[in-house]
């Protein structure tokens, strides 16, 4: 695995990281109601995470009647790993969960409206039609332009691309700060936000060690020795930490209106 472009995307990101790991957001976040608004902007980092995994998976690996071996036997070791992690983790019972319904579940616990995202993705199974789904789930403006974006890479069935914004964009982004804030909201309502905690506990350990190397191995070995897929993959990562600063500022913006206008 050359080392040199994956340190050169990381140097060139780093700004954004630290503007997205000290965000506004987590300053504003003091109770209850506060992480149940966050909770509903950032769910939808956590479904369409999945959707930018499976993308990869469909490329990567071959989903179709009659199987053929695809591509890079590595990759596809690599990309099926993450993927049972995501998609079949287990919860804070032992039960096998997929990390989105892990979410959902915490929200559920800490009091969070899951009504949206609910109706967001019932309607796109039935539509198949993104801007149908936000229009009747009311979906946040700042969570659609996110999603667009991740669909955007999605659609451009561009492997390397796909990987970059998956390793990048989406690689351990919890700042310590935020971990304090529900760790301490947890001393106070352990019966509401247990499994919020146990969701971020898990993602650290597992998507910010395990996954984030599996992930950098993968992109690597796709963008290889071709400098236009390293300029695009830093270009297509970029973009989406600033649809993340976007979708954090969403949240901020909620809560403080919520705040002042209570």
């Amino acid at each position: 695995m050359s080392s040199a472009p994956l340190e050169r995307i990381q140097n060139e990101i780093e700004p954004l990281r630290q503007q997205i790991i000290n965000h506004k957001v987590y300053s504003v976040i003091n109770d209850l109601e506060d992480l149940r608004i966050f909770m509903q902007y950032h769910v939808y980092a956590v479904w369409d995470f999945m959707s930018l995994l499976k993308s990869l998976q469909i490329n990567l690996t071959c989903t179709t009647i009659p199987w053929f071996p695809v591509g890079s036997a590595n990759n596809r070791y690599l990309i099926n790993e993450i993927v049972a992690g995501e998609e079949s983790d287990v919860d804070s019972k032992g039960e096998r969960k997929s990390h989105f319904e892990m979410y959902l579940e915490a929200m559920q616990q800490c009091g969070a409206d899951i009504n949206q995202i609910d109706q967001f993705v019932d309607a796109l199974k039935t539509t198949g039609d993104l801007n149908k789904a936000y229009e009747l789930s009311d979906t946040p403006d700042e969570a659609r332009s996110f999603v667009d974006f991740t669909f955007k890479i999605i659609n451009s069935n561009q492997p390397h691309l796909q990987a970059s914004t998956f390793t990048f964009g989406r690689e351990d982004l919890i700042p310590n700060m935020f971990l304090t804030i529900v760790n301490d909201l947890n001393k106070k309502f352990p019966d509401q936000i247990s499994l919020f905690k146990y969701y971020l506990d898990r993602h650290i350990e597992v998507d910010g060690d395990h996954h984030s190397h599996l992930a950098l191995e993968m992109t690597s070995d796709l963008c290889g020795n071709s400098d236009e897929y390293w300029k695009a993959a830093e270009q297509a990562t970029i973009e989406s930490l600033k649809k993340r600063i976007e979708l954090w500022d969403g949240a901020y913006n909620k809560i403080v209106f919520a705040t002042t206008t209570a």
